[in-house]
């Protein structure tokens, strides 16, 4: 068992690599590369969803924040 904290044998921690690997983040501006996705229904930034997905889409910020309104209100 390692002692160094969770650290992988290359000194990395917890690092993804390969195909699995997260992209990167949509630019500040928000506009998002690759196909258009859609717009987050509250704040309208751009989602990690196709145009083509049907339902309301969340973005990760509202989606956090709806999950934490759901989940306190008893």
């Amino acid at each position: 068992m390692s002692t160094d904290g969770g650290a992988d044998d290359d000194g990395t921690y917890c690092a993804p690599a390969g195909p699995g690997a997260p992209t990167v983040p949509p630019a500040p501006d928000g506009a998002a590369d690759g196909p258009p996705y859609a717009e987050c229904v509250l704040c309208r930034e751009p989602t990690e969803y196709p145009e083509s997905t049907r339902g309301a889409t969340l973005c990760p910020v509202c989606a956090w924040q709806e999950a934490g309104r759901s989940t306190c209100s008893g």
